[in-house]
């Protein structure tokens, strides 16, 4: 097993207290409302999506509950393994399959497969060529299918720095670097902009590029335990879903959505 693999494997329980938390919650809530706003001229009709790097299921149990049948590849085991026992509670074995395999590295299976949505959610922001990254995940989509990627957004690091964590300094260095640390995965991150990874997009052939911000405000509220009020929860994942989509929050939102459609 990859040191990679055994730090993503030792942070599942961390993981899984993380998306249960108001923040995960927002970040999946949001995300599925922007990915379904592109599905309406198939309504009714179950899709075959591809969640790269999908985890322990925390996009694919909410589109399969849709009706649609995801595919999830990981190079986790235990990631896998949490995402199918997630989908047997939830009555979903039979629109879940798991895949292990890395990114780069895709079976025969899964390249093939033609799909009509691939979702490539928090990953690029781990790899090392992010334009070798997007071109496999391009790859197994349908000419005309939507592709939906998400990562960290460099421009929300200073103001994360500056309001959360109350140094200054740090704030000023984030204004020149693209690095950054994960303390979940003890990791070491890339972080790009939404307008990088929008030129790549388009120099692969996809077309009809939408930009979204995911967590625009509740990452600089910083009274976190307020959060957790349902009452305060509620107003706040309706404000959120208000501004996913609106000039200028997305550009300091703490992640960005891009979604695409293949054509070349």
């Amino acid at each position: 097993m990859s040191e990679d693999v055994e730090k993503f494997e030792t942070a599942l329980s961390v993981w899984k207290q993380w998306q249960e938390a108001p923040w995960g919650r927002l970040r999946y809530a949001t995300a599925e409302a922007n990915l379904v706003r592109h599905f309406d001229g198939r309504a009714g009709e179950p899709l075959r999506v591809l969640d790269l790097a999908g985890g322990d299921g925390g996009d694919a149990l909410r589109l399969a509950a849709r009706g649609h049948h995801v595919t999830i590849a990981d190079h986790a085991p235990a990631m896998l393994g949490a995402a199918a026992e997630r989908a047997a509670a939830a009555g979903l074995t039979d629109l879940i399959t798991c895949v292990e395999a890395d990114v780069d590295a895709l079976p025969a299976e899964v390249t093939r497969g033609a799909f009509d949505v691939v979702l490539c959610h928090n990953l690029l922001q781990y790899v090392d060529d992010v334009r070798r990254t997007l071109a496999a995940s391009l790859a197994p989509l349908r000419p005309g299918g939507l592709f939906s990627v998400m990562a960290i957004n460099r421009h929300s690091a200073p103001l994360t720095a500056a309001v959360r964590e109350m140094d200054l300094a740090a704030a000023t260095a984030a204004l020149d670097t693209d690095q950054a640390r994960t303390q979940m995965f003890d990791s070491a991150l890339t972080l790009y902009t939404a307008e990088e990874i929008t030129r790549h997009l388009s120099d692969l052939g996809c077309e009809d590029l939408r930009h979204y911000g995911i967590r625009n405000v509740c990452d600089y509220i910083t009274d976190d335990a307020r959060k957790h009020d349902p009452a305060f929860y509620e107003d706040l994942e309706r404000l959120e879903l208000a501004l996913t989509a609106r000039h200028p929050y997305m550009h300091t939102a703490r992640l960005f959505q891009l979604t695409a459609r293949k054509y070349a």
